[in-house]
């Protein structure tokens, strides 16, 4: 219970530097999450709502890192390993193995993909600002990968499109 209250009061305090943001004219581009010991950024505009890790009910014969499927909000969703699907995590999570922070980060509406990102951790908000260098991805790099972010600390934070993931073959192929 002490989760989901957390987690409330994150989203509300999410939503109120968005708010503020927008009307200091401060350009605020991502949602920043920890995944596989790795730090993503996902566009806000790609971005869904936050939920915390729900009862995943598990789907055979699918591939390793889709979990499941999760009812949020009266929807089914598919639930994907974040970091098993991308390859920084070992080995697909099961479910009732996270920890109490994990989330699940859903898809824009618009993008017409009934799935969630399981991720760690919610690291906030970020914008350019917040970053003292950027890289291109390498060309072996999967084509969803944006540019890698350094910020202040020396974290490395690689963004992710999510509009080009959820078109990915190989995302929407959960069969094993």
């Amino acid at each position: 219970m002490a989760n989901r209250e957390a987690l409330r009061e994150l989203q509300t305090r999410l939503a109120s530097r968005l708010q503020t943001a927008k009307m200091e004219g401060l350009s605020i581009s991502w949602l920043a999450v920890r995944a596989g010991g790795s730090n993503y950024l996902f566009p806000l505009a790609q971005s869904g709502e936050i939920f915390p890790l729900a009862d995943i009910q598990v789907v055979p014969y699918v591939r390793p890192w889709f979990l499941g499927v999760v009812n949020l909000r009266g929807g089914l969703y598919g639930v994907v390993d974040l970091a098993a699907f991308i390859g920084s995590g070992s080995a697909a999570r099961r479910p009732e193995s996270q920890p109490g922070e994990a989330s699940v980060v859903t898809f824009n509406a618009a993008l017409e993909v009934n799935s969630a990102l399981l991720v760690d951790g919610l690291a906030g908000l970020r914008h350019v600002e917040t970053f003292t260098g950027s890289e291109p991805p390498a060309a072996s790099a999967p084509p969803y990968f944006g540019n890698r972010y350094v910020d202040a600390s020396g974290e490395s934070w690689q963004e992710i499109n999510l509009q080009l993931l959820s078109q990915l073959p190989e995302f929407l192929s959960i069969s094993a």
